[in-house]
């Protein structure tokens, strides 16, 4: 009979960042970005009904037979938490796991630059971590919390969708809460937080217009809200807000979010040279007066070309973040073309034609 519990605590020592699990196929494993099909028997129906009987808890069991996608968390002692999401395939149950380590590493564990730091520092406004899935945008901002928590004595509160890694209060008190479990949404939880005497409020993911209504005026009012969301770079991310609200009420919210963005994060991870795991890409835009303004005209052109020219103000495009990755023997040319989206710049500055600002990729990662 097939074990969960022996199965990720064998798995646990692979480093397998996601588990698959699906009726009829043997389990899947992602390792270093690849997926990897490991030697075990394919899962019956009768292993996967064992499999909920161990995971479920509380009202889960009746959730999914009233839902066909639903998140949770499972944890085995000693060994790992994991964010699960069951859904059905050609009406079939299946189980992704994702691995949440217990200690949250740092910037430098994470082989990400000190200068993201820097966004520790306010005391009000927002930094969003951006990015597709699986690409480390949750771990981020749990490492930068981590700073924070170490070092400040503030009052943090999280709204997640389920809750991932996993606090001790240092110098700061925590509060983490879950949608539907703790609170009925993010929008809900951030106007609820604020009257629970934060400094900090984490938010889960940005996903509509009231979650993003309700970070502004958490930001407008003295708060630092670190949030995610699905894009790929900076003008990307402002597109996306602005996208949120109509046409008519777009220019008042695109002049009060130009003035509470402290920056952007935009993440990559790429495979490294001989399969050695994965390495981050980052492009970073820090919101300084041009930019503020930059915003508030809707010329993000002129943004994309101060993150180019903005080294001295810790920022970085993602081609350069790229290229230093190449030029450092950590990945090879394929996995850097396949992680740029404008391979025509990026070819330029491996043949040393373009580079860009002053010099920016020397010393900002």
């Amino acid at each position: 009979m097939f074990n969960i519990e022996e199965f990720l605590t064998k798995v646990n020592k692979t480093n397998a960042s996601d588990i698959h699990l699906k009726i009829g196929k043997v389990p899947s494993l992602r390792i270093a970005g690849n997926i990897v099909k490991i030697d075990e028997p394919p899962i019956t129906e009768e292993d996967f009904e064992n499999i909920l009987n161990t995971m479920l808890y509380g009202n889960l069991a009746q959730k999914i037979k009233e839902k066909n996608d639903i998140d949770f968390t499972y944890e085995i002692k000693g060994v790992s938490r994991y964010r699960v999401n069951y859904c059905k395939e050609l009406g079939y149950p299946k189980l992704t796991l994702r691995t949440i380590p217990y200690i949250i590493p740092t910037l430098e564990e994470l082989s990400l630059p000190n200068s993201l730091e820097a966004f520790t520092k306010y005391n009000n406004g927002i930094v969003l971590i951006t990015g597709a899935t699986s690409s480390g945008k949750s771990t981020t901002i749990a490492s930068l919390i981590e700073i924070i928590n170490k070092e400040k004595a503030k009052h943090i509160v999280t709204i997640e969708d389920p809750i991932e890694f996993l606090y001790t209060d240092k110098k700061c008190l925590i509060t983490q809460r879950g949608v539907s479990v703790d609170v009925n949404s993010f929008s809900d939880g951030i106007k609820y937080a604020l009257r629970q005497d934060p400094d900090i409020i984490v938010v889960g993911e940005i996903r509509d217009r009231d979650t993003m209504e309700s970070a502004l005026n958490a930001a407008e009012t003295g708060h630092l809200v670190f949030s995610t969301i699905h894009t790929n770079s900076a003008s990307q991310t402002i597109n996306r807000i602005l996208g949120l609200f109509d046409d008519s009420t777009r220019g008042f919210i695109r002049d009060r979010f130009a003035k509470v963005l402290r920056g952007t994060i935009a993440q990559k991870l790429v495979a490294r040279v001989n399969n050695a795991g994965l390495a981050p890409a980052l492009e970073i835009m820090s919101s300084t007066p041009a930019i503020v303004d930059y915003i508030q005209k809707n010329q993000m052109e002129e943004v994309d070309l101060s993150i180019k020219r903005g080294g001295s103000q810790n920022m970085i495009s993602m081609n350069a973040s790229i290229f230093k990755l190449f030029k450092g023997g950590i990945i090879d040319k394929d996995a850097a073309l396949n992680a740029s989206d404008n391979t025509t710049e990026l070819n330029q500055m491996m043949r040393g034609i373009y580079h860009g600002s002053a010099n920016p990729v020397d010393d900002l990662l």
